[in-house]
């Protein structure tokens, strides 16, 4: 949006240092600033919301940011956040500035002191602590004790604890929900995304086709489904004349080569339903503009595919024993197919057969796939 920036430690719009923080001068005593008696909503108030990441933990509290910037119309509100998303969130309409937090080591001083000095020159009147990590709790402890602000979180001696007992056995957005609420948030209007948009059109992509999140962390391979088995499901996509697009990182290029490559979907390229590769192509923008046209998507439980059903577009998600959907499944707005979700302890037992006649139950006028001859079998003799 006009006239919002990505800013440093000084302050300064986008210019940021090898460590991620600007030098700055120490903060005078006149620049701590004590909580006000400010109306919450009004100008003059200032807030902070700290989200460091990931990805999906980001989607998940678009309905929270939303909530915080309806309950605070004419106040001036910052995010906290790591750099990888500090453009894209500028761009929302939620936040009057990003502060980048290259989260530094607490043995490096020089750097938590950088951390230190931008939090107490924000001078702010409340901070909603949304990532409640060990790191970001210590961050209440940043603020010199005699000048912290109102905190929402799970900071020992905040003023706004979250005193729910089961708040890490509940979805994230309903632990989050239940956190404002205690600080006197209690509407949560659904996240709108129009603001963020892209340039998917430069990727010439036909009116049909499907996007295929086969990668997730990785320092978490258990929770990829095999490369074989999405190349099943894209070799089903193209015999639907739909186009399989295969969206990740840069370094997982190697499973999007494995998945287009194959008989079926080189066979396709008559129809215009050949597999396309987009790993390291797409911003958060383009991934957007993607799901509001895509047929549906499925993959991983990975941020892409919370980005992706928070757009509207009919998701199925795979999830391994290292995750619960409880607690993290990507949801869709109001209105919109709801999310299908299917677990496995280990995903290589989840048959291609079970994934593609759920993605053809999302998809008007796909035929199912045939049963495997032993599944059959073992369904007759039953």
């Amino acid at each position: 949006m006009p006239g919002k920036s990505t800013v440093g430690a000084d302050g300064e719009g986008d210019r940021v240092g090898r460590r991620g923080f600007v030098a700055t001068r120490s903060p005078s005593p006149g620049a701590l600033r004590s909580p006000t008696s400010l109306t919450e909503g009004g100008r003059g108030y200032r807030v902070l919301v700290l989200k460091l990441g990931a990805l999906g933990n980001m989607v998940l509290s678009f309905s929270s940011f939303a909530a915080i910037r309806q309950y605070h119309p004419g106040a001036t509100i910052r995010l906290l956040t790591t750099a990888p998303y500090a453009d894209w969130m500028a761009a929302s309409p939620w936040f009057d500035r990003v502060l980048i937090d290259s989260r530094p080591a607490w043995w490096d001083f020089s750097g938590v002191l950088r951390l230190r000095h931008m939090l107490i020159d924000g001078r702010f009147d409340r901070v909603y602590d949304l990532q409640t990590s060990s790191r970001s709790s210590h961050y209440f402890r940043l603020f010199p004790r005699t000048a912290r602000p109102e905190w929402s979180g799970i900071a020992r001696d905040c003023s706004h604890p979250d005193r729910r007992t089961d708040r890490n056995a509940v979805h994230d957005i309903d632990r989050q929900h239940a956190q404002l609420r205690q600080a006197g948030v209690t509407t949560f209007p659904p996240p709108d995304l129009s603001w963020s948009h892209g340039d998917a059109t430069r990727f010439a992509l036909p009116p049909r086709f499907a996007l295929l999140v086969p990668g997730s962390s990785a320092h978490r391979p258990v929770k990829r489904w095999p490369a074989a088995h999405y190349r099943a499901l894209a070799a089903w996509l193209c015999a639907q004349g739909i186009a399989p697009v295969v969206i990740g990182t840069a370094a997982e290029h190697s499973l999007a080569d494995a998945i287009c490559s194959g008989p079926a979907c080189d066979s396709a390229q008559a129809t215009g339903a050949a597999a396309r590769d987009l790993t390291g192509q797409t911003g958060f923008g383009d991934l957007t503009d993607l799901a509001r046209a895509a047929v549906c998507a499925a993959g991983n439980d990975t941020g892409p595919m919370h980005l992706i059903a928070a757009a509207g577009c009919p998701s199925l998600v795979l999830f391994s024993g290292d995750s619960d959907p409880a607690r993290c499944a990507p949801r869709a707005p109001p209105g919109a197919t709801p999310v299908r979700v299917l677990r496995r302890n280990d995903l290589a037992t989840l048959p291609p057969h079970e994934v593609i006649a759920a993605l053809a139950a999302l998809v008007p006028g796909a035929t199912p796939p045939a049963l495997p001859v032993t599944t059959r079998a073992a369904e007759a003799s039953a």
